[in-house]
């Protein structure tokens, strides 16, 4: 790979050691940005800084709700880089499957803890930071989950909402110096959501016009375009990347 050329830029990617949260921080990489990864597994983000290029990437493991460890990230970029000017909040967790009448409400606050109260964390201590006087944007990344019923994901598809409103709010809030967006992914192959199409990918793609479930770097892509000067004038709003599912909708 070419030696890439500085953006000038500093991006911190949550829940960045695989999947989704590695396939932006590979976008950000490779256009040029500084990131920092951060996780609970460390010998994860450890593998996965090395992949990206120290010099271009660093690594800070916790558990994303925990707001020490928002703090210390977001500490670390500074002192590191000098700057925050990207946030992605891109850590998530759904560790139930199952219909909303049995749900155990303490599994319910796990998932809105790490989900969305992670978010609103990270996007406070990065605000104050840099954001607030410098600009920059933050995209969350939310799903369609969030967008319509998702039968068994109850709690995932209530936190995914959750994000859609969180990111009105600060595009509100924040404007106009800094720009606050989502993404809202149909199935994307990565480990965190192979059970909904392990040994039976074709099946699940044959609902999708585009004829494939989506990869990691189709969110890369859409996230380095969100927090490009290209989407400038866009804020407060959610992007479905479904490869056309909705197209499907009451079909």
């Amino acid at each position: 790979m070419a030696e890439q050329q500085g953006s000038g830029e500093v991006a911190l990617v949550t829940g960045s050691s695989r999947g989704i949260g590695y396939g932006i921080a590979q976008a950000l990489v490779a256009r040029g940005d500084r990131v920092c990864l951060t996780g609970r597994n460390e010998d994860a983000l450890r593998d996965a800084v090395r992949q990206l290029g120290t010099e271009r990437a660093m690594y800070v493991a916790g558990k994303a709700h925990d707001e020490g460890h928002q703090q210390a990230a977001v500490e670390r970029v500074m002192e590191s880089y000098g700057r925050l000017d990207h946030l992605v909040n891109n850590a998530g967790t759904n560790p139930v499957f199952g219909p909303m009448a049995e749900m155990d409400l303490d599994v319910a606050r796990k998932v809105f803890e790490t989900n969305v109260l992670s978010a609103l964390g990270f996007a406070q201590r990065a605000w104050a930071a840099w954001q607030r006087e410098n600009g920059g944007t933050v995209v969350n990344i939310a799903s369609i989950a969030g967008l319509s019923a998702s039968p068994f994901l109850g709690a995932y598809g209530m936190s995914k909402a959750a994000m859609v409103n969180l990111t009105e709010q600060l595009a509100h809030e924040f404007a106009p110096t800094v720009r606050v967006n989502a993404l809202a992914p149909a199935v994307v192959k990565t480990k965190f959501a192979v059970s909904l199409y392990e040994g039976r990918e074709e099946e699940a793609a044959a609902r999708y016009p585009m004829g494939r479930l989506g990869v990691p770097e189709d969110l890369g892509g859409a996230v380095a375009f969100l927090s490009s000067p290209g989407a400038g004038w866009i804020t407060g709003q959610t992007l479905v990347v479904d490869g056309g599912l909705f197209l499907n909708a009451g079909a």
